[in-house]
């Protein structure tokens, strides 16, 4: 029988491409759910926040804040501004590119990610925010 649990995650952030580990909160929302295998699948609400999977240190860290200001940077000319004059034109784009949702399997109550893999929340907004994640999980109990 399939199982499922919807939990949520609340992350503060920098915006300006701010970069949080949110790997271990989900393990341990895995842990504490009693699932044993499955997957769980992460969504930020949003249009200016995206998740991905990096290995999270420094030197990537940086090498992706230096791609997407190399490929979309903030001080463009974005009609979205134009419309909106929020200035955040550049982040919309960025969380495009990312997608707002990620799903990750899971196996004996432990994420099936890479040694060197972690889960990451970006938020490209102009400002801190508060960023709420459904976290949900569907998968068997023991």
């Amino acid at each position: 029988m399939i199982d499922i649990a919807t939990r949520s995650l609340s992350v503060s952030t920098k915006g300006f491409t701010d970069i949080i580990d949110i790997t271990a909160e989900l393990q341990t929302i895995l842990s504490d759910s009693g699932f044993e295998e499955g997957n769980i699948m992460v969504f930020v609400s949003g249009s200016t926040a995206g998740l991905t999977t990096i290995e999270y240190e420094g030197g990537l860290k940086k090498d992706l804040k230096e791609f997407f200001e190399k490929w979309i940077p903030m001080n463009e000319r974005y009609y979205h501004n134009e419309r909106w004059h929020d200035g955040n034109g550049y982040a919309h784009l960025r969380a495009s590119l990312l997608k707002p949702s990620l799903a990750v399997p899971f196996t004996n109550r432990q994420l099936c990610l890479g040694t060197w893999q972690q889960v990451i929340l970006v938020d490209f907004d102009n400002r801190p925010r508060r960023r709420e994640l459904v976290v949900q999980i569907n998968g068997k109990k023991p």
